[in-house]
């Protein structure tokens, strides 16, 4: 008979592989990875979100539900989530380990006029924040390889719910075929296939909302080595050749040759997963 996988160690080990791979991009530069690369991504997830989702519809209706409910965004990056839902909430509380993030941000509260953000530095779970009424987590526990420890403290911070919001990778995705090639499953990173699993074994039963219109679109390389190089770094095994071969012949058939760029197929969506404490 088929036995059980263990899901939480397979979400650490996926974790630990994705700091690796993170890692090795940040080697001789910066101790602050995004000093040069945060308003690159800020810009990044305005065309991700340059049309309508059902995830941020979902989360702004909720608020307008419970007015004069405050939210604390983990996370938040350059603010995207927090500016959202601003004029829905009391208070909103940015929660963020990177300074350069951070600035981003307060340039833009600072340019919206916005009274009603508090800028917090910190990590997850690792440091602490006040009571909430809704905790957000939006991409930003992959690389908690504890994800029953990022979710109990969310669980034990939130005073009406919590929400995570998460990639979930498709089926027959290029990073899919690759992971269940040299990994043996088809996950090369921590996702919410993985994570829900994880919260049913923790006797959470979340709402899941999924992202309605379509997939993230596809990432670019500059040339085709280094597709190659970012395949193999985030699969852990950018010092290893061993399955080049099989790998090359992949991104050979799937990739696309665009206006001097090698573009990747749409291989994610979105997920919102919602559950309301007890």
């Amino acid at each position: 008979m088929e036995q059980l996988t263990d899901w939480a160690k397979l979400w650490k080990d996926l974790s630990g592989i994705q700091n690796k791979a993170f890692a090795r991009k940040k080697e001789g530069g910066d101790e602050d990875f995004w000093k040069h690369k945060a308003k690159d991504f800020d810009k990044m997830v305005d065309e991700r979100w340059a049309k309508p989702d059902s995830s941020r519809d979902f989360l702004i209706q909720k608020l307008m539900d419970n007015p004069g409910s405050s939210l604390l965004d983990i996370g938040a990056g350059t603010g995207k989530w927090t500016l959202l839902v601003s004029p829905y909430a009391s208070r909103v509380t940015a929660f963020e380990p990177s300074l350069a993030m951070q600035e981003v941000l307060k340039e833009k509260i600072h340019q919206q006029r916005i009274t009603n953000v508090d800028m917090v530095t910190g990590n997850w779970p690792e440091d602490d924040a006040e009571p909430h009424d809704y905790i957000l987590a939006s991409h930003s526990m992959y690389g908690v390889g504890d994800f029953k420890a990022f979710v109990e403290k969310m669980d034990a911070t939130a005073k009406k719910a919590c929400i995570l919001v998460m990639r979930a990778p498709l089926a027959g995705s290029v990073m899919a075929v690759a992971a269940k090639k040299i990994l043996g499953q088809p996950y090369d990173s921590p996702n919410f296939q993985i994570a829900y699993n994880l919260l049913l074994g923790m006797d959470i039963y979340p709402d899941v909302v999924m992202e309605a219109d379509g997939t993230w679109p596809g990432w670019a390389n500059n040339s085709f080595e280094e597709a190659l190089d970012e395949i193999k770094n985030r699969l852990g095994h950018a010092d290893n050749d061993e399955y080049d071969a099989f790998l090359t012949e992949l991104l050979e058939k799937n990739l696309t040759h665009e206006k001097g760029k090698y573009v990747w197929p749409a291989g994610n969506r979105s997920a919102l997963v919602y559950w309301e404490v007890q």
